[in-house]
């Protein structure tokens, strides 16, 4: 044992440290980015074909491995195909340039204020609604159960589409950056036994996609007449178009808040921050 200790001291090099700490912050940012996606359930289908693989050339079942072989010939071409709209992103995210952040983070705040702005509005009319924003977790299976909007994030547009007489108003917008991708798009519902039984279908919807992923969801009650708040599986509720505006620039890192935030949307905001450190 010291002999191989000794052995190893002597050939691991500090490059050998670098190497591997790029290589585990590469795989670390592509499971995260795919975390939540349909990208999860293929990559457990290419792991149980390759288990299947070893596995017959193993107990010599030689048509089952030809066919397996001939299959991962094609290995590389197989995994663009397949990852195509994750390695898009992926690329996407690497070549941001870093000049052009400020101008993204000016787009993300005219979002934010154009999204308080609807809630506010939405909740004095009882208008129910929901809105989802995008982080780091891809959303495209949802956007892909909605119907593509691709318009610029804008108060009246969000306000139009949860009309009850809007074909679109029965489900959930998405939100991408500073764009509406989708409307109408179908959430999954939470499965916590623990939800308060009062809450309808709407907030469960909003509890659900951020208990899967990481996107920010301000839900409207019509109800109630109020705007809530909903991260990491947590709801805040009854929120002033300020207030909704200064906590989504808080957790979207935008900037800090003119005023202080109440105690409990600081409570808020650390709680569900806790839940994703957590999860990291």
């Amino acid at each position: 044992m010291h002999e191989f200790l000794s052995n190893l001291r002597s050939s691991f090099r500090q490059e050998d440290l670098l190497d591997v700490a790029i290589v585990a912050f590469i795989v670390y940012r592509l499971l995260n980015l795919i975390r939540g996606t349909r990208a999860v359930q293929m990559l457990i289908g290419l792991g149980i074909l390759t288990a299947g693989f070893f596995l017959s050339s193993q107990f010599e079942l030689y048509t089952t491995h030809w066919l397996l072989s001939n299959f991962f010939d094609y290995f590389v071409f197989i995994i663009i195909v397949l990852f195509q709209d994750d390695l898009r992103r992926a690329l996407t995210r690497m070549g941001k340039n870093p000049f052009l952040a400020s101008v993204e983070s000016e787009n993300q705040i005219e979002m934010v204020d154009e999204v308080a702005r609807a809630a506010s509005q939405m909740a004095r009319d009882k208008i129910g609604s929901l809105m989802v924003i995008e982080r780091e977790t891809g959303l495209k299976n949802f956007v892909d159960t909605g119907s593509k909007v691709d318009a610029r994030v804008r108060a009246e547009l969000l306000y139009s589409i949860f009309l009850v007489d809007s074909p679109l108003h029965d489900g959930a917008v998405i939100i991408n950056g500073d764009r509406v991708s989708a409307a109408g798009a179908f959430l999954p519902l939470s499965k916590n036994p623990d939800i308060d039984r009062g809450l309808g279908t709407r907030h469960r919807a909003a509890i659900g996609l951020t208990e899967e992923t990481d996107a920010i969801v301000v839900l409207v009650s019509e109800e109630a007449g109020q705007a809530h708040l909903v991260q990491s599986g947590e709801i805040i509720r009854n929120l002033t178009e300020s207030q909704i505006r200064d906590t989504l620039a808080e957790l979207l890192n935008l900037h800090s808040p003119h005023e202080p935030l109440p105690n409990r949307i600081r409570k808020f905001i650390n709680t569900v921050r806790g839940k994703e450190d957590s999860d990291r």
